[in-house]
């Protein structure tokens, strides 16, 4: 582990801001960026010297590998302001871990823990005025990595850059989603990277999700690839199936994402002795809980939509709506979440961590 003094961070903070041009209450998700980003370069078998520097364009050269054999992760984080203007990121530790297990996956370098955290933490302190109090304000954090090498050989870059960027957010889905059920395409196989969050995983899924988009559907909720019979995630989200009162989501494997959300979902379902059961779900199960009215919900989870509820869903042809509930689990998980996030409640599992 290399250690740093988050005095050596190379600071260079922006002449001027833009946030006086942002309307804040008609955001984009995804399309506005803060003043400032964080960037360290991998040379020589090292991390360089970190550096937080107003938010710019790079050059970089049209040879790096990363345009050429896609070696590229990221992670979605987001940082929450309470109403002292105390700020927090929420579980950080399983963003950090899980970008190294992408990057090891891609033959990339292990990002240090502490450059993470404190890379995070001068660039929030810097652009903390972005950072909005107030349920459903947040800002969105993406760390990603680059390989930068100059070089069209098939092999794995000698030099890469690690970028953290900061994005305004509120809610990313503001209604109920239409998803379809995938039966042909896949989203990732045994053996592959879908447990990875490399940026490769995503743009196969835009095709696909192109072609449910022209049908009236949002989403789909992909299946394994090699039978299509069970249910394991969706676009941007993991998936829950509520059949009665009993919580259902797919297992942990190397096709599906180690979601926080997810893992944080269960957490609270078990705190509040709802039964969550972690097993393989058909396509067939949640079809004839559909038809014969114990399938209640079935909800996205993931941290641009927190929860996401799904009002329908379509499988050869047959169409199910889902009638939209009160105390729904969705809304429940949801609220608890929030209120932890933005410091409003208990946080009895440590969750929180503060930005000093």
């Amino acid at each position: 582990m290399i250690e740093i003094n988050p005095n050596e961070i190379v600071v260079v903070k922006s002449e001027t801001s833009k946030i006086n041009t942002v309307d804040f209450s008609n955001l984009v998700f995804g399309r506005t960026f803060t003043d400032h980003m964080f960037v360290c370069d991998f040379e020589d078998g090292t991390w360089q010297t970190p550096k937080v520097m107003p938010y710019q364009a790079m050059t970089i050269e049209p040879s790096a590998r990363v345009f050429h054999y896609g070696q590229a992760v990221f992670e979605g984080m987001k940082a929450y302001k309470d109403d002292d203007g105390k700020i927090f990121l929420f579980r950080p530790d399983q963003n950090c871990d899980r970008i190294n297990k992408s990057s090891a996956r891609l033959a990339m370098p292990d990002f240090p823990e502490n450059y993470f955290f404190k890379g995070l933490e001068t660039l929030l302190k810097l652009d903390s005025e972005w950072i909005k109090p107030g349920v459903g304000n947040s800002l969105y954090l993406r760390p990603f990595v680059i390989a930068t090498e100059p070089a069209i050989s098939a092999s794995p870059a000698a030099t890469y850059r690690f970028i953290i960027i900061c994005s305004p957010a509120k809610a990313y889905y503001n209604e109920p989603v239409r998803v379809l059920f995938a039966e042909k395409y896949s989203r990732s196989a045994d053996g592959g990277v879908g447990f990875a969050k490399a940026a490769g995983n995503y743009a196969a899924q835009f095709y696909p999700t192109s072609l449910a988009q022209k049908r009236g559907y949002q989403q789909i909720i992909w299946t394994d690839a090699s039978s299509h019979q069970y249910l394991e995630e969706a676009g941007t989200m993991n998936i829950f199936f509520r059949i009665n009162n009993k919580l259902v989501t797919a297992p942990n494997n190397d096709r599906i994402l180690d979601g926080v959300t997810r893992k944080s979902v269960i957490q609270l379902a078990e705190d509040m002795n709802i039964e969550c059961d972690v097993k393989r779900v058909s396509v067939e199960e949640i079809k004839t809980a559909a038809k014969d009215g114990s399938l209640k919900e079935i909800f996205g989870a993931g941290t641009a939509a927190v929860i996401s509820p799904v009002s329908a869903f379509e499988h050869s042809g047959d169409v199910f709506e889902i009638e939209q509930i009160e105390d729904s689990y969705a809304s429940l998980f949801k609220e608890k979440l929030l209120r932890i996030q933005h410091n409003l409640s208990e946080d009895k599992h440590g969750w929180r961590y503060e930005v000093k």
